[in-house]
């Protein structure tokens, strides 16, 4: 093992330029250019039908995210992300502190408690971010499926970007990037609370990691500006800062999308935002369900996906 874990056969290790070349045309070949082309027709995801299960695997594997179109409406059901999770091997839920008590948060506008000091619970926009970044190393998220029982009457779209395509834009810009933000204390999380209000300790850690039971790149990163602290040198203030325009720049590689009732995604924790949003007085809230794994989706590891690389 070398830099942040990663094996020097990885097309992710800097160093080795030929099966990341490989790796890198195979990965952008035929890479979707619309959310549309993300959609994924399902008539109950509490039960996929195996045509179902294996087009949404293949949006999944190529580009770690899929959005399905479920029959279910505005069915408050919470087996239904809980069952199409585990159908792609999203089993251990990370219950963070203020979801509810089956370990699945309820994402609305919550003026109760707690609640309103924490933005996911508010109408505000959120910044591009991967979920759980303040987690330990331990506690890494890696599975992600936030299901819409209610949309806003307007707003609360998604900006979707996938990590392995953050990692080809930084390492075609200079593999010097890469290597930046695989250290393993390039980005820290000042001990206090988390961003749901959640005591936690100090987090440090990498941007860019190897987890070796999936065989796959795993991204931690946040925008924020208050409570982060990044490494004082150059070198990172230079990565991080190419890292927030290719974001804000919306490459063609973002997905924007907005979920309606019985809408839903499924990811590896992809880099994701969230615009503002209103609720029309006399409708229903928006009302978004909200998993967290600490579990990959099963069979997405680089290998799996591209055999030919081994």
């Amino acid at each position: 093992m070398t830099e942040a874990g990663f094996p020097a056969h990885s097309p992710f290790h800097p160093d080795n330029h030929d099966a990341y070349r490989r790796w890198r045309d195979a990965k952008l070949a035929a890479y979707p250019t619309t959310a549309t082309d993300l959609i994924v027709e399902v008539k109950n995801p509490r039960n996929l039908a195996l045509a179902e299960y294996e087009a949404l695997r293949q949006r999944l594997c190529k580009t770690n995210m899929v959005i399905y179109a479920g029959a279910t409406g505005d069915d408050p059901d919470k087996n239904i992300p809980r069952n199409l999770g585990a159908r792609f091997g999203l089993l251990r839920l990370d219950s963070n502190y203020l979801a509810d008590d089956d370990g699945i948060t309820s994402l609305t506008v919550n003026p109760e408690g707690e609640h309103p000091s924490y933005i996911p619970y508010t109408n505000r926009p959120i910044k591009w971010h991967t979920d759980g970044y303040y987690n330990t190393a331990e506690r890494q998220i890696r599975g992600l499926i936030l299901h819409c029982v209610h949309s806003a009457g307007e707003g609360g779209d998604n900006g979707l970007i996938d990590p392995e395509i953050a990692y080809i834009r930084l390492r075609d810009a200079g593999p010097e990037h890469i290597r930046t933000l695989m250290r393993p204390d390039v980005m820290t999380i000042p001990p206090g609370k988390d961003g749901e209000g959640s005591a936690r300790g100090c987090a440090t850690g990498p941007v860019f990691s190897y987890h070796a039971a999936s065989d796959s790149l795993h991204m931690r990163y946040t925008a924020r500006k208050r409570n982060i602290e990044w490494r004082d040198d150059p070198m990172t203030r230079d990565a991080v800062v190419l890292l927030e325009r290719l974001l804000d720049e919306e490459p063609a590689f973002c997905f924007r999308a907005r979920l309606a009732s019985g809408m839903g995604l499924l990811c590896n924790n992809v880099i994701h935002d969230r615009s503002g949003f209103t609720d029309p007085a006399g409708v229903a809230a928006r009302l978004i369900y909200r998993a967290r794994f600490f579990d990959r989706a099963s069979g997405t590891g680089v290998h799996d996906i591209y055999p030919q690389l081994r």
